[in-house]
C-alpha cells in the first residue's frame, strides 16, 4: 500500500506493518521495467487492468497473455508475506478481480481450478484478432501453440 493512497476509511497501517509491506517488496518484485518501486496498489490496478481487458476481448497472443499475468503471478508471491491485516484489508479487492478474471476466461481442459497459479490455465473467452489472422474454426495466429483444439466457448473476433 501506498502512504500517497492511504485509505480513508480508518484502515490506516502501522509503520511496523508498512516496513513489513517494503519487505515484502523488495524481496519479490521490487521495481517495474522503468525502475520505479512496485507497490500493492500498483499491483493490484495492474491485476484490475488485466480483468478489465480480458472482459473486453484479449487483444494479443497466447504468449502476451503470460506476460501480462505477471502482476498477478507477483501478487501471489507477495501475498503470503504481507502483514495479516494487510491482507484482510485487501483480500475483498483481489477476490473481486480473481472472479471478473474467472468470469471472462474459460479453463485449459483437464486442468484443475483448484490450485498454485490457477490464473495461467486459462484462456479468454473473446479473442480479439486482425482479420488476417483468423483460421477457420481453430486457434487464430499467435493462438496456434495451444495444446488443445479451441473450445467452441472461445470466440475469436476481427479486431474493427
Amino acid at each position: 500500500m501506498d502512504r500517497a493512497n492511504e485509505r480513508e476509511d480508518g484502515l490506516s497501517l502501522s509503520a511496523d506493518e508498512y516496513d513489513a509491506v517494503r519487505a515484502a517488496f523488495t524481496a519479490v518484485a521490487p521495481t517495474w521495467a522503468g525502475g520505479q518501486p512496485v507497490s500493492l496498489d500498483g499491483l493490484l490496478a495492474h491485476w484490475r487492468g488485466m480483468a478489465d481487458e480480458v472482459e473486453e476481448g484479449y487483444c494479443w497472443c497466447a504468449p502476451e497473455l503470460h506476460n501480462d499475468l505477471w502482476c498477478r503471478s507477483s501478487l501471489a508471491k507477495i501475498w503470503p508475506m504481507l502483514p495479516a491485516r494487510v491482507q484482510e484489508i485487501r483480500r475483498p479487492e483481489l477476490d473481486a478481480f480473481d472472479e471478473r478474471y474467472r468470469r471472462a476466461t474459460v479453463p485449459w481442459p483437464g486442468r484443475s481450478e483448484v490450485g498454485a497459479n490457477w490464473w495461467t490455465w486459462r484462456v479468454p473467452r473473446r479473442l480479439v484478432v486482425e482479420a488476417s489472422e483468423l483460421r477457420g474454426e481453430g486457434w487464430p495466429l499467435g493462438w496456434d501453440m495451444m495444446p488443445f483444439p479451441r473450445p467452441d466457448s472461445v470466440e475469436v473476433v476481427p479486431w474493427q
